[in-house]
């Protein structure tokens, strides 16, 4: 996939759509799919989990819905838009299969995962910075990536 199109064809205008864009939310969901999938992997190599470009678990989208989103209806309407109707449960809420076939939504879901943030994000070009974020807030410390992996496969634009 090439980044530079992913960013202008679907990272930023779904950024934009949902009120949440800026030069860093941008770097930062780019540099997240770049580490976790290269932008290559729908779905996680060796059998685990974690589904889409950004490699999010179910249980990790799962909780942004009922722990965060329940709580921010119009932001929660918004990325209900983005998905499609045949994965929309009961409840209206989207299944987290729609991660592996809807940029939109899998960009819109990764951002949402660092809007529960409290910290600041890094600034717009900080890639080390970005780095650290997504290891202590993505990744987690107790995961496998490290900040350095980030910040070389950070995508050139």
């Amino acid at each position: 996939m090439d980044a530079k199109q992913l960013l202008e064809l679907v990272i930023r205008p779904t950024l934009k759509k949902l009120g949440l864009h800026s030069e860093a939310a941008e770097q930062l969901v780019i540099g997240t799919i770049w580490q976790e999938s290269r932008g290559e992997y729908i779905k996680q190599l060796g059998g685990g989990p974690a589904l889409g470009l950004a490699q999010m678990e179910p249980a990790t989208h799962d909780d942004i819905w009922c722990n965060y989103l329940a709580y921010k209806r119009t932001l929660a309407n918004g990325i209900t838009e983005l998905a499609s109707m045949q994965s929309l449960d009961d409840d209206m809420l989207p299944d987290a299969n729609e991660l592996m076939g809807n940029l939109n939504y899998a960009v819109a879901m990764c951002r949402v995962h660092y809007l529960r943030v409290k910290a600041p994000l890094p600034k717009a070009g900080d890639v080390e910075g970005m780095a650290a974020y997504w290891k202590q807030y993505y990744n987690t410390p107790l995961g496998a990536g490290k900040p350095q992996e980030f910040v070389e496969n950070f995508p050139t634009i």
